[in-house]
């Protein structure tokens, strides 16, 4: 596909050289912030997290509340990326939207958090995704739990493969992100027809949109139904990662605004349809939540269709969904990991942002958030409850980084937004305001444990992941960082009011000059 001479000179502006080739669509990335979702495969990989804190009403209506949400943070993180399109997303953002004194600090804890948020999110669903491959042989073998290592080595199975995909198969991510969307309709509309059509019993409409026991969980009645929104605010949060794609579409300063939108209303609506069939054919939960394999979602499926070959057939729906997401998951932080590394902020920066220009990805970034991936994997060995802390952190990681450049834009009375192609208008403080109070709770609810009173090796480690790497990123910024890291570079003013990138005139760093 030829360059986009307009997007490159965009680039160039906000003080960077296209280096990565502009061969993908906006359905294209459309299809990969859908693959990241993965809408069926996070809603059957967290439902134990429903399942014991509310039932229906937490799954269906935390749902809908959490899918509304993320349709704010989505609009709101779109108008600023139609002002600013480039790889380093929400971290470059909140540089720009600051004013100079501050725009180094805001752009260095964005980065780290959106580092280690696009790193755990690509943890999880590949963890995830081995505990859903090991889950299939329960089916048969109804007292059969794969060990630690089992456990950890199928994780690394998956997330190798993940990396073969996107290492070999490169220049083919525009149709597999694309065959994801398709996939997926297929998968739930399937599971969806097969499940109603086979029940032998089904639960009544009362049931499905008025269910509420969270007596499983021990925490309080209401408070269990929030803790509960973890399923729904872990699946929904992917969306973001996609800015860091920037640098690799066509027109992306409209093309990648409109693909997370549109991402988010569809995944809100894929949800809806394939969690209610599953609510009104759920067995019992008691039996859900006992399967010794932590994943209920094949018993349920070999439970309803009757046996465990048809129990499969459904199973391998959603692990076509995992390729999808795992291999997108880790296309999003290879990219994240470039570009924060291109402006010098993570140890060994020089190496992890060289472009691979046989292949024309970013290659050490890749080999690099494979490892980090790999790595987390061994908490397993410390605590059963491995996911939870990597769900849980990813959601806070990533939530929060979105966070920032919004509050920024907000305190500073939406000036360098009020011109975006895709601007939210006399609506936008009101649903800036939304996102930035949900995402205060969200950090509070998803260190919580799934339920209570809890031992070591179930404990949601979330916070303590968390504490780990901002540790790490306050080394580093001490040791290096406070000196030598100036924030991204800046040539131009970008955005709806820009001067020409070819011209050198009226230069503005696009903070407005002032020492505020």
């Amino acid at each position: 596909m030829a360059r986009d001479s307009t997007a490159d000179a965009q680039l160039a502006a906000m003080g960077y050289r296209a280096e990565l080739p502009r061969n993908l669509s906006m359905m294209s990335i459309l299809g990969l912030s859908f693959a990241i979702m993965a809408v069926p495969f996070g809603l059957s990989t967290t439902m134990y997290i429903t399942l014991t804190d509310g039932q229906s009403v937490t799954i269906i209506w935390g749902w809908v509340l959490v899918s509304l949400i993320s349709l704010c943070i989505a609009a709101s993180l779109a108008e600023i990326c139609a002002v600013f399109p480039t790889a380093g997303g929400v971290y470059y953002w909140s540089a720009m939207l600051s004013s100079r004194k501050y725009a180094p600090i805001a752009s260095w804890i964005t980065g780290w958090l959106t580092l280690v948020g696009n790193w755990t999110v690509t943890t999880s669903i590949n963890f995830s995704g081995g505990q859903l491959i090991l889950s299939a042989i329960a089916l048969w073998r109804d007292d059969w739990a794969p060990n630690e290592w089992q456990t950890v080595l199928m994780f690394w199975c998956v997330m190798l493969v993940c990396l073969l995909v996107n290492i070999f198969g490169a220049k083919y991510l525009d149709p597999i992100n694309k065959i994801c969307i398709y996939w997926t309709a297929a998968s739930v509309v399937i599971i969806m027809i097969t499940l109603l059509s086979m029940a032998d019993t089904r639960r009544s409409g009362e049931f499905v949109f008025t269910h509420y026991d969270a007596s499983a969980s021990g925490w309080p009645t209401g408070w269990a139904f929030f803790v509960g929104l973890l399923q729904a605010a872990y699946t929904l949060t992917g969306y973001g990662m996609v800015a860091s794609m920037c640098e690799e579409v066509q027109n992306p300063e409209r093309e990648v605004p409109r693909a997370m939108v549109l991402s988010v209303a569809a995944a809100g609506l894929t949800g809806v349809i394939y969690l209610i069939p599953i609510l009104f054919v759920l067995p019992k939960v008691e039996d859900l939540l006992g399967v010794a394999n932590g994943q209920p979602i094949g018993l349920l499926f070999k439970t309803v269709t009757g046996s465990a070959s048809g129990g499969f057939g459904l199973l391998f729906l959603i692990l076509g969904i995992l390729f999808f997401a795992g291999v997108g998951a880790l296309t999003a932080a290879s990219r994240c990991t470039y570009a924060f590394a291109r402006d010098g902020a993570i140890p060994g920066s020089r190496l992890w942002s060289q472009v691979n220009h046989k292949r024309d990805i970013p290659l050490n970034g890749l080999f690099l958030s494979t490892i980090v991936c790999c790595l987390l994997g061994l908490i397993y060995f410390g605590s059963s409850a491995a996911f939870n802390s990597f769900t849980g952190v990813a959601t806070i990681c990533l939530s929060t980084s979105y966070a920032i450049p919004i509050l920024i834009s907000l305190l500073r009375g939406r000036k360098l937004v009020k011109n975006s192609p895709f601007s939210l208008g006399r609506f936008g403080v009101a649903i800036n305001m939304v996102t930035m109070f949900w995402i205060g709770l969200a950090v509070v609810l998803f260190c919580m444990p799934v339920s209570i009173p809890v031992q070591a090796d179930g404990m949601n480690y979330a916070s303590v992941v968390f504490a780990g790497f901002t540790a790490i990123s306050a080394g580093w910024y001490f040791i290096r960082g406070r000196k030598a890291f100036k924030g991204p570079p800046v040539a131009g003013v970008v955005g709806p009011d820009a001067t020409p990138p070819s011209s050198t005139a009226g230069v503005d760093d696009g903070r407005e000059r002032e020492k505020a």
